[in-house]
């Protein structure tokens, strides 16, 4: 079947050069365009007449393509068929992997041996990963040994120079004495202040 690629595909690593995936057809729409006047010598464009047959339309290596999204698709297919797999979840994909590696069936859209070698190599790295973080944990001291060494002497808060000259006032014997005096009140008080200065006692 002809192959049917743009024109300077062959020339810029952007438009496919040696890089399969960018390999694409445009139709070809410059003014001196060669491919778009059919000339001889270049690639060939699109046209009525390059189309495949209706029994091979669609095929892969001359086989038809069937999806299977389960382990009963696999048992229902023929020598003429191809195996591609659907979206499914790991754990069915493994299972069809395997059978399809003890039947010899071709898969493909997944490479078998591949597959399930890394999946072996996964649950062995799953399994050495629990066995270290076990071994950690009972090596590892407890958590109330870890907070008792952790503690630490608590800071005794600072005091400005303003609070402290107030505390010391406060703290006089001068303020204690009138203080005492004021809370004892008029009637209690032994001792009379007269005009002349004098203390006169009550009788």
């Amino acid at each position: 079947m002809v192959e049917f690629l743009r024109r300077v595909g062959s020339r810029f690593s952007k438009l496919g050069k040696g890089r399969k995936k960018k390999q694409k057809w445009r139709r070809p729409t410059g003014r001196d365009n060669k491919m778009r006047e059919k000339r001889k010598g270049y690639p060939a464009v699109v046209k009525i007449g390059y189309k495949q047959d209706k029994k091979l339309s669609g095929a892969i290596n001359e086989k038809t393509p069937v999806i299977i999204m389960n382990l009963n698709d696999l048992k229902k297919i023929k020598k003429n068929e191809v195996v591609i797999i659907g979206k499914i979840g790991q754990k069915k994909k493994i299972e069809i992997a395997k059978i399809a590696k003890a039947k010899k069936i071709v898969i493909y859209n997944l490479n078998v041996e591949k597959f399930l070698h890394h999946q072996e190599h996964t649950k062995i790295s799953k399994a050495k990963k629990v066995e270290e973080e076990k071994s950690s944990s009972k090596s590892a001291p407890s958590v109330m040994e870890n907070k008792n060494t952790d503690l630490k002497p608590k800071s005794v808060p600072t005091i400005n120079t303003k609070s402290k000259k107030k505390l010391e006032a406060n703290t006089s014997p001068a303020y204690t004495k009138g203080h005492e005096n004021l809370q004892a009140g008029p009637e209690k008080s032994s001792t009379k202040i007269s005009n002349g200065g004098k203390n006169e006692s009550k009788k």
